[in-house]
């Protein structure tokens, strides 16, 4: 009886077969709700936002407008549309307008861009008005009525104008300062105005160009500029820069070189008065190379009464021609770019010597032409060129490493360290023969040779004067004079890059000629490198290109070889 009991009561502990199932079930099924449902939610977002980018592509490649993403604002904004405090949206980098995501296809619509041109040509250059959008006013703006500081509350507030900037208070904003002409600002010697570009397409509707009689009426101070500006160069701040310029001046004005080649970009000078175009090229010495070549070939197309006057925003890593110029060793945002325009200004105009660098190889079967470059700066073989060498070959693998012009300086030093453990380049006497101006001269036992045109080589260094202890004429880049000079090696470089030694002044020439007898050896133009096997190297005279000198950066060294401002329309 007793057993008969202790079965039935485990009988009825013991759980039911289906019961352990629905439990397991119960267990895998939320497992797969925890696992499935954050995967689904972060597909599902991805989803949404790949639709909301979609359509802000839409919007941005259909506007007027010059539209930009940003992930965060760098002071604080507000929205043109909803008047809301946004951190991130989207912003016109033309006329300056900030709009939260969702407001964005509402402010396309409601605010007008800057016009490049008049929709009517009647008294164009007269009918210019203010062009006023409402917030963001820049910091530290006063008031064009009261005098007072502009944007000191926190919410939207205050008027812009985006072709003159004046800012006035919502409370100053009268009737009578809406429908007043805009003068344009600061920089009217700098914009081209709608106005003048709907004149000269009626002109030449009407085939006339005579185009002196309508600039007139602008002034006789009138310099309009055109900005070239290699958005690759530097720490990628040529994006950001373009942006900036476009908003202080006209957008046809603005150029972006890696887009719009330079050789098309500089044929809007021919919409200009004879001699008056400025142009300001925002890269490094390469760019300001790649330019200098498309004003040469204006030369070519018999526009030389077009050609302008360049001037250099040096973003590049050595920046040498930009400091010879006065332009500094480089920028880096230290400045605010309206500072930048009144330098440019502010200039004189000045000449700077362009050569021919001719490389015909040697052999009896060498049935290829000759290579053939334009040298602006410097030309050398040898350890410098060899260090160029490295460091480009390199970066074509791998680019985005070398976005930064410290980090880019550190791989320079290193290949130099390198070779001076190496030596790759000794006995450089024994493997070429130097000629200047048809003279031989007796080498002793260099590793390089440097062919100078300019004052500064290296990243700022004055080669050719050195140390200064000797009485030496300083270098000038206008004088039709090349200065030439060796070095011992990697070491002898550095040492003087520091002012602990001078390198061996081999003479000046107004023609150089280099044989290179042997071996494959490192040569360089303007940094830009490559190996070159047996050849003879001829550098002559080319032409003058037309530069602008800013004074405001210029060194003790810099006075006396800077030549004087002089009327620099000639070339030759």
């Amino acid at each position: 009886m007793r057993e008969s009991c202790l079965e039935k009561m485990e009988g009825e502990k013991r759980p039911a077969p289906y019961e352990g199932l629905f439990a397991d079930g119960h267990l895998v099924l939320w497992t797969l709700c925890s696992v499935l449902l954050p995967v689904f939610i972060t597909f599902w977002c991805s989803l949404q936002r790949s639709r909301r980018q979609l359509h802000r592509r839409d919007i941005f490649r259909k506007s007027k407008h010059g539209w930009r993403d940003t992930d965060l604002f760098s002071h604080p904004t507000y929205c043109c549309v909803c008047a809301q405090h946004i951190l991130q949206g989207a912003f016109c980098d033309c006329c300056g307008l900030r709009v939260d995501e969702g407001c964005l296809k509402k402010a396309d619509k409601r605010f007008q861009c800057k016009e490049i041109m008049l929709k009517s040509d009647s008294k164009a250059l007269d009918a210019m008005q203010h062009h006023w959008i409402r917030g963001n006013v820049p910091l530290c703006s006063y008031c064009v009525v009261c005098k007072q500081q502009c944007g000191s509350q926190p919410k939207l507030c205050d008027y812009r104008c985006i072709w003159c900037q004046k800012t006035v208070h919502d409370e100053c904003m009268k009737n009578s300062l809406k429908n007043e002409k805009c003068d344009f600002g600061e920089f009217k010697n700098l914009i081209i105005p709608p106005g003048y570009l709907t004149s000269i397409n009626q002109m030449r509707k009407d085939k006339k160009t005579d185009y002196a009689m309508l600039a007139s009426k602008l002034g006789k101070q009138w310099t309009p500029l055109i900005i070239l500006a290699n958005s690759r160069s530097g720490t990628n701040m040529g994006e950001g820069l373009l942006g900036e310029f476009r908003i202080l001046l006209n957008p046809v004005q603005v150029f972006d070189v890696t887009k719009t080649p330079p050789v098309k970009a500089l044929q809007l000078c021919t919409l200009l008065p004879y001699y008056s175009a400025r142009v300001l090229v925002c890269g490094g010495d390469g760019t300001v190379g790649w330019v200098l070549d498309a004003v040469d070939e204006m030369k070519i197309k018999g526009q030389e009464k077009y050609i302008p006057q360049v001037a250099v925003l040096p973003l590049g890593t050595g920046n040498d021609l930009s400091n010879t110029l006065g332009w500094g060793t480089g920028y880096a945002g230290e400045i605010p770019v309206a500072q930048v325009l009144r330098n440019v200004m502010e200039a004189d105009g000045i000449k700077l010597d362009r050569w021919k660098v001719q490389v015909t190889n040697k052999g009896y079967y060498n049935l290829r032409k000759p290579k053939e470059f334009t040298m602006n700066n410097y030309f050398s073989v040898g350890p410098d060129a060899l260090m160029a060498l490295n460091f480009h070959a390199h970066r074509e693998k791998a680019p985005s490493l070398f976005s930064s012009r410290i980090l880019n300086k550190a791989v320079y030093l290193f290949y130099g360290t390198k070779d001076c453990l190496v030596q790759e380049c000794k006995d450089l006497n024994k493997k070429v023969e130097l000629e200047l101006d048809g003279e031989r001269v007796e080498l002793p036992n260099l590793e390089g040779i440097i062919v100078l045109n300019i004052g500064y080589w290296g990243g700022g260094c004055r080669l050719w004067e050195g140390m200064g202890d000797e009485t030496y004429p300083l270098a000038r880049h206008d004088d039709g004079l090349l200065e030439v000079v060796g070095v011992y090696g990697s070491f002898h470089c550095a040492q003087i890059q520091v002012k602990l030694a001078n390198p061996f002044r081999i003479g000046q020439a107004h023609t150089v000629r280099l044989i290179l007898k042997c071996s494959m050896m490192p040569m360089q133009v303007d940094g830009e490198p490559w190996a070159q096997g047996p050849c003879i190297v001829t550098i002559t005279h080319k032409t003058h290109a037309l530069m602008l000198y800013f004074s405001g950066e210029q060194t003790d060294d810099d006075i006396s070889s800077t030549s004087d401002p002089e009327d620099t329309k000639e070339t030759e």
